[in-house]
């Protein structure tokens, strides 16, 4: 007698409409993903859909989601970002010399990255480097060049394609990326340790102990609108999201807190963040992630994490570098994953915002000792600014 089962045709589950598919693998995890994806062909290509790995991905560290969900690159599928999140999370990597500096003297270089361009400063010149097509390398020679300091540029912002840079000779440089506009004008005494660039208006700290604000706008190109008096060396500086505030680092050589955000309208002292900081505990770089979350980081060691919703007294979360050495830059993935940079032997750590420690760390300077000065990262290639040479991870390679 034939079993009660023959009598049913196969009805296999890849046979249901593609909604209802789409809803059970929702519930999977990615080892269940991968296994189903060798199953046959259509259920590869349904398994491979940005919709069922983007949960996944929210998840991961530097997938190209923000906290809020944002796709901040969307040219990628879901699934390769996924698969290149574990190599960041396991420290997995190709480590690359990409440029050496040519002149002899010690150099503090910054950098930004902008879609296929690398653009670097190098003494008192900023250059724009074409990445490679396998996003690890740079060409050789640099595309375009722009000038205009006397002396070396301290920091640069690139912002809607125009390139803001201050220098040691207190001046501010605006270019326009593809055109031959610029403008050049005095803004400060001593050199300009920083910029941002935001809305039509810039804003720049310096060590003659102010920020000041400028206006873009036209008719009034370079004109200062503020000048707000920081008591002390401002290191670092940006402007809210919303573009109504902006927060100053300073040096912290008196009892003011280093760290305190204006009104980006009048100029005036709306808050300071924290009431804790030890003297000489300057504030080196600040970086908001969203209006309300802002990280910053200095000579004191730690990395501190703020939300000003909450309480401007204390952070939210710190993690302290576990060498005790001072740190020079910070970027976040606006999610889960935090980049910092050390003052001693080229130090690149990597830190889970869901963990108490460090989570990788990376040594490119040893056996001489360089700060990290600068670093950016996409989701598949970290990129640190050393005193003799720029360096590359990519962590596509393992």
């Amino acid at each position: 007698a034939a079993s009660p089962r023959s009598s049913f045709p196969p009805s296999p589950l890849w046979a249901l409409p593609e909604e209802l598919l789409l809803l059970i693998c929702s519930y999977l995890d990615t080892q269940a993903l991968g296994r189903l994806g060798q199953v046959c062909r259509r259920l590869r290509f349904l398994s491979s859909r940005d919709l069922l790995w983007r949960r996944i991905a929210r998840g991961c560290l530097n997938s190209g989601f923000t906290q809020l969900g944002t796709d901040l690159a969307s040219g990628i599928p879901v699934k390769e970002r996924v698969k290149v999140s574990q190599n960041w999370r396991h420290g997995r990597c190709r480590r690359e010399t990409v440029l050496k500096w040519k002149c002899k003297q010690v150099l503090m270089p910054w950098m930004e990255l902008d879609g296929e361009y690398l653009y670097l400063s190098q003494a008192e010149n900023i250059q724009a480097y074409r990445l490679c097509p396998d996003g690890a390398g740079l060409q050789r020679h640099p595309q375009a060049l722009f000038s205009g300091h006397q002396e070396d540029v301290c920091r640069f912002v690139l912002v809607n394609s125009h390139i803001v840079s201050g220098g040691g000779d207190g001046n501010i440089v605006l270019h326009k990326i593809h055109g031959s506009y610029s403008v050049k004008f005095s803004a400060h005494e001593q050199e300009v340790n920083c910029v941002d660039f935001q809305g039509g208006l810039i804003v720049s700290g310096s060590r003659d102990r102010t920020a000041k604000v400028w206006s873009l706008s036209v008719g009034r190109v370079g004109q200062c609108l503020h000048t707000v008096q920081t008591e002390d060396r401002v290191w670092s500086i940006a402007i809210s999201p919303l573009l109504s505030s902006f927060v100053t680092g300073t040096a912290c050589c008196g009892h003011t807190s280093p760290l305190r955000i204006w009104d980006l309208e009048s100029g005036q002292l709306l808050t300071c963040l924290g009431t804790d900081f030890h003297r000489g505990a300057g504030v080196l770089d600040v970086f908001y992630e969203t209006p309300s979350l802002l990280l910053s980081c200095g000579y004191d060691t730690y990395i501190r994490y703020w939300d000003i919703r909450t309480s401007t007294r204390k952070c939210v979360q710190e993690w302290e570098e576990p060498h005790d050495s001072a740190l020079y830059c910070i970027r976040s993935d606006k999610n889960h994953m935090i980049a910092s940079g050390s003052s001693y032997y080229g130090v690149v750590r990597l830190w889970d915002k869901r963990q108490t420690r460090c989570l990788q760390s990376f040594h490119l300077s040893s056996p001489t000792s360089s700060p990290v000065y600068c670093l950016r990262f996409s989701t598949t290639h970290l990129y640190a600014a050393l005193a003799s040479a720029l360096h590359v991870l990519d962590f596509t390679a393992p």
